[in-house]
């Protein structure tokens, strides 16, 4: 691709360039210059000139040619100019006064010859620095490639642009300095900015880079061709170019961008991709608190999340206390990769953000975007909303979708207005077109409670130690064949399900492909194996984004899969018993039948190549495209025609047209008959042996013939999008079918758990009880394997029996595993998966509350003691009696006495007035009295241990104090456990010697202190009673 010189200029104002020629200069005038140029006193006296780095910076000051009379007047000129302020915008006014001091220097400099015989004037320079108008023999400061380059940037400031340049892409001024920094390519200054380069083909490397670091990319390509410019009326200007895409973390969608098609050997994927599971954009907005709800810290919050890679949207409307954890929980379930903020929030919600976005995965943290305040204003919100759906929404049931979405709470319809403006910088817009789709989060009792605490503390989604994927409950659940079923499974480990029916319809399924003898089950399983990720393809598909090798391969993909899955329905009907995995393969191929009349229009060699101009087999569709083409044949006929003509002309019958380096219809001619050519014939090129020539006839000729080629391209391009379009109607129906395909992938990733070694179909009823026989950690058990059993335990709470349990023991007992292990199971029955368990029948939890850990919390100013009484207060607010709730040692944040005070007293609050099911851990003996006032309700069990004699220490009389040594055996038991034996883990931890002796004998001093007072209050009790 040609592009435009760096040296054509033109001289650039306040006003921008002018259209004054510059005067020309005599020839003796230039003489003079071209040897005052070769003199090295001259050199010293050149004029100044700024040079501008990166937009907003003088970065250095040079001056071109002049007489040596006025080197007085550009020292200190240059004096003046050093010391400027430094300016932070291009429109600085300082700035531009020192660009047009510089500038008119070249004018007035011939002016004041005489004058600076004589010395410098003071006031010359001060209205030289004000000089506005531009002299009409001043230079161009800029080329038109960088005045195109402004224009675009003070339209894009916040994006890093790419723009192509030929075979290339370029980055100019900051953005060539951000580029080499992240890219670790190289940087240099070329006339007045910093710039560098990346070839044409790895574009979508280094943009997914550039993303993956948090920054806006845009691309900026060549809109004209060089044979269209010819015959243009702006032919002796810069090549036109306009911002094709932008790119951000959430929003990288296109083929400028797509690994599918564009990865080769040589790229790392890892190295070039986000993350592929969840690309959430998620936009929150918080309606202005009245005072009563301020002073308490509470909010009213709406919320819109658009996945743009898959199309899917949710929303929701809540209303918040002071610690944000709603807003926290849904932050976690979703993983957003972008936020899209007001440029105000309340100052709780700025930390839970900075919290948020300070988590960094893989360097990999969340984007940050905001938005002015007045677009979220709720006047200016239902305007855009009403005339986004007034427009996208034609169909029958479009007043009633418009209806739905008006109704809409007013924090969601704030969100959802920002959120339509946002994604229309990228033309993602369409996406939010049909609101019946949208999803919300919280939709009454249709999922379980899962907040963010407890998503953090049972490591649902990621591990604590390393916030990987691996060592988590989707780890051990995801053995899925295909993205889109990923994605599924990960929804439904965040939302398992409160409908009796609706589970024991999955189980029934997975428990149909477990016990299955045909294997028509292993055949489909086969077909998801093979399939691309078609839900990300469509929706590339239907914002017409994609390229021509993904639309082949998308559509390809689903007619084999609908052909295959047609053959294999006698099977199906016959050997399927479930009926909810029966009626989902069966309707799949009935929803796919739409492609196949879109892969028959294409012509595959082109597709895969992307040669747009062969790709349609049957023209008659496509009217413009067979009108240009049969143009270009008849020029190619007509120069045919005329070999005969040049055959007589040069006297050679055998005379062939010859192409070299792509230039054809050359005539080749020996270079020792040159002499026989007409003068006006068009010397091409030359060998040492041939010469090659074009007659006037081939000029015009193959210069229309390149026009129309490249017409042919652009008019192949508007049928591409049209086609696209086309295709676009059916995109819903389509992923229907994806989403079926993805839940039956999902089916079969449980099948594959439940084949693990002892794991069993869990029993759901509606009654209030949890009854486990020796249960396992899904996570433990897998990590440790076979070669480290891992050691089962029971669990039974009911409503009838004992709801609570009260667990002491030694640490590093296996406490917290157990406490996990029992509200995991829990998950993992109402997801709809086999347990690892002997027998399980669980009642329906409407939700999962834990208190967890012992941290305190920076970001929200708060102690370890703050954060535990947080916790707390909120899941006795949320809780209910059909909850599951988990504490683990409430009260060690603070002193002994008021954490068993705040421990007692919570505890017995949740047996006597939430009566929800509860697992205590705590290390203080005086909460385990409450079993005796609720001895119905609740029970004491301790994780079993023994403690050995150190008997070598007993043979040699040492009297010594050294902590006693503990065996774990990780066995539940019931009973209290009179002592934790933390010497014994220091004692592990390697503590030396002799604080492990100083603090073994403080210990018991302290033990026969308390029996003592004890035995002393015991002994004051009885003689008060006597």
């Amino acid at each position: 691709m040609v592009t435009e010189g760096d040296s054509r200029k033109r001289s650039l104002g306040n006003g921008g360039p002018t259209k004054k020629k510059a005067r020309k200069v005599p020839e003796k005038e230039e003489e003079n210059i071209s040897v005052a140029s070769h003199n090295p006193e001259a050199k010293k006296c050149l004029r100044p000139r700024i040079v501008l780095k990166s937009l907003e910076k003088l970065k250095e000051f040079c001056c071109d040619s002049a007489l040596p009379q006025n080197r007085v007047q550009t020292e200190a000129l240059r004096e003046r100019l050093e010391v400027l302020p430094r300016c932070t915008d291009f429109e600085d006014i300082t700035l531009q006064r020192a660009k047009n001091a510089v500038l008119s220097e070249d004018s007035k400099s011939q002016a004041n010859q005489k004058d600076s015989q004589f010395g410098p004037c003071p006031e010359v320079f001060q209205k030289t620095s004000d000089c506005k108008p531009f002299n009409k023999r001043s230079k161009s400061v800029y080329t038109p490639l960088e005045l195109q380059y402004i224009d675009m940037k003070q339209q894009h400031k916040d994006a890093v642009l790419c723009v192509e340049c030929g075979y290339k892409y370029r980055f100019f001024g900051e953005d060539a300095e951000i580029a080499a920094r992240e890219l670790n390519i190289y940087c240099h200054l070329d006339h007045n900015f910093m710039t560098a380069s990346i070839p044409t083909h790895r574009l979508f490397v280094h943009v997914r880079r550039l993303v993956a670091k948090g920054y806006k990319v845009g691309v900026v390509k060549q809109t004209e061709t060089a044979a269209l410019k010819a015959i243009g009326d702006n032919k002796s200007s810069v090549f036109s170019r306009k911002l094709t895409a932008l790119y951000t973390k959430s929003t990288l969608i296109g083929e400028d961008v797509n690994p599918l098609i564009r990865l080769d050997d040589s790229v790392n994927i890892d190295e070039v991709m986000t993350d592929t599971s969840t690309n959430y954009l998620l936009c929150i907005y918080e309606e202005k608190e009245n005072i009563k709800d301020k002073k308490k810290g509470n909010i009213s919050v709406g919320i819109v999340g658009v996945q743009p890679a898959t199309g899917e949207v949710v929303f929701d409307c809540f209303q918040d206390s002071a610690s944000r954890l709603e807003l926290e929980t849904r932050i976690s379930s979703l993983q957003p990769v972008e936020l899209l903020l007001p440029s105000d929030l309340s100052e709780p919600t700025e930390m839970l953000i900075q919290r948020a976005t300070n988590v960094s995965v893989r360097d990999d943290r969340i984007r940050v975007e905001r938005m002015n305040n007045t677009y979220f204003e709720y006047s200016h919100a239902f305007q855009t909303v009403t005339e986004f759906y007034a427009r996208e929404i034609v169909d029958s049931q479009g007043s009633q979708s418009l209806s739905g979405v008006i109704n809409l709470e007013k924090p969601v319809i704030c969100a959802l207005a920002a959120i339509i403006r946002y994604l229309k910088e990228f033309n993602l817009e369409k996406m939010l077109s049909k609101p019946e789709s949208f999803k919300q989060l919280s939709s009454g009792m249709e999922f379980m409670r899962i907040n963010g605490t407890t998503l953090k503390n049972l490591e649902i989604l990621q591990n604590q130690t390393d916030m990987k994927t691996k060592g988590s409950l989707l780890w051990v659940l995801d053995h899925t064949k295909t993205s889109f079923g990923r994605r599924k499974l990960k929804n439904w480990v965040t939302q398992p399900l409160l409908k009796l029916r609706e589970i024991n319809a999955r189980l029934d399924a997975v428990s149909d492909v477990l016990h299955s003898e045909s294997s028509v089950f292993e055949q489909i399983e086969n077909l998801l194996r093979k399939l691309p990720d078609v839900e990300r393809g469509l929706c590339s598909i239907y914002h017409k984004k994609c390229s021509t090798q993904e639309f082949f391969l998308i559509v390809k993909s689903l007619c084999q899969l609908k052909s295959e899955l047609q053959a294999l329905m006698p099977a199906v009907n016959s050997h399927v018993q479930s009926d909810l995995l029966r009626a989902l393969i069966v309707e799949i191929p009935e929803l796919l039948s739409p492609v196949e009349h879109y892969l028959k229009v294409l012509n595959e060699p082109a597709a895969k190549v992307g040669d747009k101009t062969e790709l349609f087999k049957d023209l008659s569709d496509f009217p413009l495209i067979k009108k240009r083409k049969n143009e270009i044949q008849e020029v190619i006929h007509s120069i045919q025609m005329h070999l005969q003509e040049f055959r007589k002309i040069l006297k050679l019958p055998s005379l062939q047209y010859v192409t070299v380096s792509g230039q054809e219809f050359m005539i080749e001619i020996k270079n020792s008959a040159v002499s026989c050519i007409p003068a006006d014939w068009v010397k091409v090129g030359s060998t040492k042996a041939v010469s090659r020539f074009h007659p006037p006839f081939i000029v015009e000729s193959y210069r229309r013939l390149n026009q129309l080629r490249e017409q042919l391209v652009l008019d192949c391009s508007a049928e591409w999008l049209g086609f696209l379009e086309n295709f676009g109607e059916h995109y819903h129906t389509l992923c229907k079918a994806v989403d079926h395909l993805a839940t039956v992938d999902c089916i079969f990733s449980l099948a594959k758990v439940a084949k693990q070694g002892n794991y069993c179909r869990p029993t759901l009823q509606e009654e209030k009880k949890i009854i486990i026989k020796n249960g396992r950690h899904p996570m433990i058990d897998v990590l440790l394997g076979e070669q480290d059993q891992f050691v089962p335990n029971s669990t039974s709470l009911s409503q009838d029996s004992e709801r609570v349990m009260i667990i002491t023991g030694p640490n590093m007992g296996g406490k917290s595993s157990y406490i996990k292990q029992v509200a995991l199971l829990t998950i993992m029955a109402q997801i709809g998966s086999y347990v690892p368990a002997e027998e399980a029948t669980i009642g329906i939890v409407d939700g999962i509350f834990t208190r967890m850990g012992a941290a305190d919390n920076i970001y929200k100013g708060r102690s370890t003691f703050m954060e535990e009484l947080t916790d707390t207060a909120e899941i006795i607010r949320r809780a209910s009696p059909q909850s599951l709730v988990i504490l683990d040692e409430l009260g060690r944040g603070t002193s002994t006495h008021d954490g068993i005070a705040i421990a007692y007293a919570t505890l017995e609050y949740f047996i006597r007035d939430v009566k929800s099911l509860t697992l205590f851990v705590t290390h203080y003996p005086p909460v385990c009295e409450l079993e005796k006032c609720y001895p119905e309700q609740v029970g004491n069990y301790h994780m079993g241990f023994l403690v050995n004699e150190d008997e070598s220490k007993q043979d040699s009389g040492d009297m010594e104090q050294m902590p006693d040594s503990v065996t774990f055996l990780y066995q539940i038991t019931r009973g209290i456990a009179a002592r934790s034996y933390g010497l014994n883990v220091a004692k592990l931890a390697g503590v030396p010697r002799e604080v492990l002796q100083k603090a073994s004998h403080k210990s018991k001093e302290l033990e026969g202190l308390v029996s003592l007072r004890r035995s002393g209050c015991v002994h004051f009790v009885l003689h008060s009673g006597s």
